[in-house]
């Protein structure tokens, strides 16, 4: 008996040998660990982007700017962002793509600490103050003397007009100018090329479900933004390098400059540790069984392009420098797409709306209705 239960035996382990083994794929190489930095990376890029909202009357206030000029700086994110787009979604593509997004967040964060350099370079904020007395209630007050309606004698005005003159470090708002467009470079990879990943390798009805993730995940970033911006702002902008206690001015105080800089270290930290996931994630995952060439949709579309273009010779491998010809063929495609042009103009308009809404929602709530900057951040978030 025993001699008969050793071919059966035999028999039964080469039949285990032949079965399919699943394949272990470690957790920082699954599209769920990419799913997971990307929605850090998303979180991180509204974080600093809500930063830079909320410090609006901050930076107007201590570089002593005018609102056109605060504007020009808000705006040159979108002009950074612009100069690059195209190119990184292109080109990007063809690359390492959890890796260009890691340069990106590595951007987006070297860009936020410029943002906050001028601070540590420009010497202490110093606010004016003049005292006079109110001969019905004996009464004295602080005013500022910089103010265009105020009701104090000439000679006054004239004594402290020396305070009404910008600081000669004022001009270090160019700094935070070039940061901000910094940022705006470090942004362009992460929504085009982490979209294509999350497109490419993860199941076709899955996909908008990860979508939907990304935007949730990232409609939180605007909310702590905002409540960040409004814990900064209650905070002196020099703290913890002057004496808090010979300050005399309130968070409700006009001449009150808040701690703009912190948000924008705090930023940075989060931006810099979103990119460090993408350093470990492979170029390709493993397509799923049911692919979306199965369905023939790829092909048909490269059948296409062949019927369409049957002289044109197939792109080969090598440098992607030497591919730069097909892009402009790329790009007027595009721009020749109807739909597409409408849709882009669209956006266009419901993006300016939007944008200049944000911008300045703080400030008019704090002139309009007499609130300090810190309880109009907190507000809107």
């Amino acid at each position: 008996s025993n001699q008969e239960e050793e071919p059966a035996q035999l028999l039964d382990d080469e039949a285990n040998k032949n079965l399919p083994v699943k394949e272990k794929t470690s957790c920082c190489t699954g599209l769920k660990a990419f799913l997971a930095a990307l929605s850090l990376s998303y979180l991180s890029k509204a974080l600093s982007g809500t930063i830079m909202k909320s410090s609006i009357t901050q930076i107007e206030r201590r570089f002593d700017l005018p609102s056109s000029t605060v504007g020009f700086i808000d705006g040159s994110f979108e002009m950074g962002n612009l100069l690059v787009i195209a190119f990184v979604s292109y080109f990007g593509a063809k690359l390492h793509r959890p890796r260009v997004i890691a340069i990106g967040c590595f951007t987006m964060a070297l860009g936020s600490f410029l943002t906050a350099m001028p601070h540590f370079f420009m010497g202490y904020y110093k606010y004016e103050s003049a005292s006079r007395t109110v001969s019905s209630a004996n009464l004295t007050s602080s005013i500022n003397p910089c103010s265009q309606h105020q009701d104090v004698n000439k000679t006054l005005v004239e004594v402290s007009l020396s305070g009404c003159e910008k600081e000669p470090s004022s001009h270090m708002w160019i700094y935070i100018l070039l940061g901000n467009m910094l940022r705006g470079i470090g942004e362009t990879p992460i929504t085009p090329l982490g979209i294509s990943y999350l497109d490419d390798f993860a199941k076709e009805e899955d996909v908008p479900v990860y979508v939907a993730c990304l935007h949730t995940i990232a409609m939180l970033g605007p909310m702590f933004g905002f409540l960040l911006g409004s814990l900064c702002a209650k905070l002196y902008v020099d703290v913890g390098f002057v004496d808090l206690g010979s300050i005399t001015i309130t968070p409700q105080d006009s001449r009150w400059v808040g701690a703009w800089w912190l948000g924008f270290l705090i930023a940075g930290v989060a931006s810099f540790l979103a990119a460090i996931p993408f350093c470990f994630l492979p170029k390709r995952l493993k397509k799923p069984d049911n692919d979306k060439t199965s369905d023939g949709l790829l092909e048909k579309t490269d059948a296409t392009r062949t019927k369409l273009t049957p002289a044109e010779p197939k792109p080969r491998k090598g440098p992607v420098i030497l591919k730069g010809k097909y892009f402009y063929t790329s790009l007027k495609k595009v721009l020749s797409n109807r739909m597409y042009i409408t849709f882009l103009c669209c956006s266009l308009l419901q993006f300016s709306s939007f944008i200049g809404f944000m911008t300045y929602k703080p400030k008019y709530l704090e002139q309009q209705y007499g609130q300090s900057v810190s309880k109009s951040n907190f507000l809107i978030g």
